[in-house]
């Protein structure tokens, strides 16, 4: 093997320090041990004879590439020895938190064709020494560290190559200075930044991560000069005043936009005025107000669409029915009024959409059918499609727009009366929901949302809704919340409902029981489905779930399956309050509702249903 270039030993399950083997290797130029389970001293390379030696890299004289990352090496990184590799050109060591250096090493050293440096996750306390001296290096990730206080000049004399620098999820306060002529992406997510938002910024930047720091002041129109703007993440700060109207251009043409979770104030700019490349517009937990822009019918890309928690005044947006791609659309907690009325012009209308969320509005009047029954995502689809934006590599470059797109986008949802902070993540299947509850709808449930066989969500709570609970929502066997409490509901629970498996688990239940009419089991289930109409205080309650038969290993698996838990004081953000389960199994239910900061006001327990009534 005199002759190999390039070995990849990657994604293996192995034991014991770094083998020394591939470093005898003189024409080596590509190494690859990265997540391979390997532990040990990074400055020792194991022997057959359990003998280690140090220092075995220098034999590598070719090497351009050496990949580390995502192992369990300890000790101490030599930046001195490694920079003795002079054609170097990438350096990853990431994940690898167990990892240290000393404050003075690598002062005298230089890495002059080093391009790429990968440290992030690897207990970084203050900026490598490295940087000073690696005059080409373009791509620079310390991310996940314990680097505090400030980013100073001369710490960052040797940036002005840089294209991609990432110090997210670090402690920083302040930035001095940072690249300012070629930088493509800066992701600065998740530290303790004060104080306005930077500028100028680069006008090369294409993607901008600046979410969960202290930011305060309003948006700088320097911003505005940017060339080729993809992705910009304020979101989680403090920023103030109106959003600029240059950020809905075609002149700023991003496709990610995240302002949610600030203070911004007056109305939505005209996004989508002249061009239609947006993606993903997130503007919710701000102070907003007014109608929405007519010009959001020109964003034909549009995918997520999050407005919540503003004071927005208007009638519902039928228009946007047109747009093909919309699958999110979130307009909780604002002012809309009026009918659902669904456009005769738009055919079909909202057929992308998987999430719909109108809960806490003052909408009123019949729900119309033809709005259930243009809603084919819900009929067929299981997940949400595959994106470029969901799928790139987090660690590529191109397409730029696709990188985070996900990670930084949230979705609040009620599900058993609590509030959700859904984060969509990489891997997750999409939520498929719908949420009309908390305002005037009335006349029948409509019988077409019983063909949403994909529905996980259903919330018709807190509303006026009249006559039987449709048969056809037995069909919705993907459904895992259902609430149709505090409304006007009559009649018996439709035998269809039997159907409905998302309160038994996986496993195969015992054999039913059969119950007399009117028997507490019925009783149960007629609080569960619609909190038993009449002003009952029970129907109040969040709802209630019945263990019958077999351990709740269902409810361990819900409650903790996809999403943080992010209780609110909201009026209408209710706790689960009353829980019927067989004497075996509280202990379990008390630990799973501990864990997860849930509240109980009443417990009954017993072997025997009818003795908890």
């Amino acid at each position: 093997l005199q002759n190999l270039n390039e070995f990849f030993l990657n994604d293996n399950l192995l034991t014991g320090g770094i083998p020394s083997w591939p470093f005898t290797l003189p024409s080596l130029k590509y190494l690859d041990l990265s997540n391979s389970c390997l532990t040990g001293p990074i400055d020792k390379i194991q022997k057959p004879n359990s003998v280690q030696e140090s220092d075995m890299l220098l034999k590598l004289k070719n090497l351009e590439t050496l990949v580390l990352s995502s192992n369990n090496f300890s000790g101490a990184i030599k930046l001195n020895v490694l920079s003795k590799l002079k054609n170097l050109t990438m350096l990853e060591l990431s994940n690898n938190k167990l990892l240290s250096f000393s404050s003075d090493d690598g002062v005298n050293s230089t890495f002059q064709k080093l391009e790429t440096l990968y440290f992030s996750s690897c207990n970084v306390q203050q900026f490598p020494n490295i940087l000073r001296s690696a005059k080409s290096l373009r791509y620079l990730d310390l991310s996940n560290n314990a680097i505090k206080g400030s980013i100073f000049k001369w710490e960052s004399e040797g940036w002005e190559q840089l294209s991609y620098l990432n110090l997210s999820h670090n402690l920083l306060m302040s930035l001095e200075q940072f690249p300012r002529e070629n930088l493509h992406i800066l992701d600065l997510r998740s530290n303790l930044l004060q104080g306005p938002l930077l500028a100028p910024l680069p006008p090369s930047l294409e993607e901008f991560w600046i979410s969960n720091n202290n930011l305060t002041g309003e948006i700088r129109p320097s911003i505005c000069n940017l060339t080729f703007p993809q992705i910009l993440d304020l979101s989680r700060n403090y920023l103030g005043g109106i959003i600029l109207k240059c950020l809905g251009s075609s002149s700023y043409g991003s496709r990610i936009i995240n302002l949610q979770k600030n203070n911004f104030k007056g109305k939505i700019p005209d996004f989508c005025a002249d061009y239609n490349g947006l993606i993903n517009l997130a503007l919710n937990d701000n102070q907003l107000e007014g109608p929405l822009p007519r010009s959001l019918i020109n964003c034909t890309f549009l995918k997520f669409l999050n407005l919540a928690n503003n004071k927005l005044n208007d009638t519902f947006p039928c228009w946007l029915g047109a747009l093909p791609a919309l699958q999110v659309l979130i307009l909780r907690f604002n002012r809309f009024h009026g009918l659902l009325n669904i456009s005769e012009y738009i055919r079909p209308s909202f057929s992308s959409l998987q999430i719909v969320d109108l809960f806490g509005n003052e909408f009123n009047g019949v729900l119309p059918t033809t709005f259930f029954q243009n809603l084919n995502s819900l009929k067929h689809a299981r997940n949400l499609s595959e994106l470029a934006l969901q799928e790139s590599d987090k660690e590529g470059l191109t397409p730029l727009y696709a990188l985070h797109f996900y990670d930084q986008v949230s979705v609040n949802v009620t599900w058993k009366k609590s509030e959700m902070e859904l984060e969509y993540i990489r891997t997750l299947p999409i939520f498929t929901a719908i949420d009309f509850s908390i305002n005037r709808f009335s006349g029948k449930i409509p019988e077409a949302i019983g063909e949403l066989r994909t529905l996980e969500v259903l919330n018709l709570s807190h509303n006026s809704f009249t006559g039987n609970i449709r048969p056809s929502l037995g069909n919705l066997v993907e459904l895992e919340s259902l609430d149709l409490s505090s409304n006007n509901l009559s009649g018996e629970i439709p035998s269809q409902m039997t159907k409905l498996t998302f309160l038994e688990g996986s496993k195969t239940p015992a054999p039913k029981r059969k119950e007399a009419k009117g028997s507490p089991v019925a009783f149960i289930w007629k609080l569960v489905m619609m909190g038993y109409g009449c002003g009952v205080v029970l129907g109040l309650s969040t709802g209630y779930i019945v263990f019958t038969t077999g351990r709740p290993w269902w409810f361990v698996r819900m409650v903790e399956r996809y999403w943080k838990p992010n209780f609110t004081d909201k009026a209408y953000s209710f706790f689960l309050s009353y829980v019927v389960v067989r004497e075996e199994d509280a202990a379990l239910l008390l630990y799973v509702l501990a864990r997860n900061s849930m509240l109980l006001e009443f417990i009954f327990v017993s072997s025997d249903l009818k003795k908890g009534f």
